[in-house]
């Protein structure tokens, strides 16, 4: 088991097993989540492949340490399963429609379930029209472990945000959950330069899903491999690629 800093790991691969001191600790005295600390507590949000594990912040999957301000912290791997976790927005597709539930396949190892109640505007008397087979964007609201995964596509003041039932139209493909948040950074542009090559919609879920439609089908699938691509392609590479593109318009 090797134990580093959490600044210097940033950026570096971590495995399994390994401990992150946070800011203020030493390996010899690491942070106690209990009792009186000797030093002022970090309070730090752990995102996917870290864990507590009692006075320890363990990693539990390989792959790269990333960092997001102020203090955000997850493992970027080319997982293939999505795991559930409480706040990502995720694309389901809906499996089975169940007295005042639906269960939605989300990609992971289990479905997660769905509310009739969980729409803007849903009362008992009006239910929100979703049949089965149908593209859900929701959030998860309940995620761990010992619990059924639970979606609700309306936000904490009861309005959709842009979720609920979409895509009668398009196209809904798959790609690595490292390309997905990749996609989801602040910083990229890789959307907004794909747009300026076609017009399109587009809907990201974290459990490595898109959904686009542009003005014609050709138009679509040529979107959905140059997002495929972008996964193996430098910005000087994305960036010549879709200019060739802008230019046969």
């Amino acid at each position: 088991m090797c134990a580093m800093r959490m600044e210097e790991a940033i950026g570096q691969v971590v495995l399994p097993g390994d401990v992150l001191l946070l800011p203020g600790q030493s390996q010899d005295a690491p942070l106690s989540l209990s009792g009186a600390p000797q030093v002022a507590r970090v309070k730090v949000v752990c995102g996917p492949g870290l864990l507590r594990r009692g006075d320890d912040l363990q990693v539990s999957k390989c792959g790269l340490l990333r960092h997001k301000e102020p203090s955000v912290y997850w493992v970027d791997s080319q997982q293939k399963r999505y795991v559930p976790v409480k706040g990502d927005h995720v694309i389901g597709i809906v499996t089975v429609k169940s007295g005042d539930v639906f269960k939605l396949d989300i990609g992971a190892s289990e479905q997660a379930s769905l509310s009739f109640m969980a729409f803007e505007g849903a009362t008992k008397k009006n239910r929100p029209n979703v049949k089965v087979g149908d593209l859900v964007y929701g959030q998860f609201i309940v995620a761990n472990k010992d619990m059924e995964p639970e979606l609700a596509c309306i936000d904490s003041s009861g309005k959709a945000n842009g979720m609920g039932v979409f895509g009668q139209d398009g196209f809904m493909f798959k790609v690595s959950l490292g390309l997905v948040r990749k996609l989801l950074t602040p910083q990229n542009d890789i959307i907004q330069e794909l747009m300026n090559v076609y017009p399109l919609e587009i809907v990201i879920g974290m459990n490595g899903r898109i959904w686009t439609k542009a003005k014609t089908t050709q138009q679509t699938l040529i979107i959905a491999n140059l997002l495929e691509a972008c996964e193996y392609l430098t910005a000087a590479q994305r960036k010549h690629v879709f200019a060739q593109f802008a230019d046969g318009m």
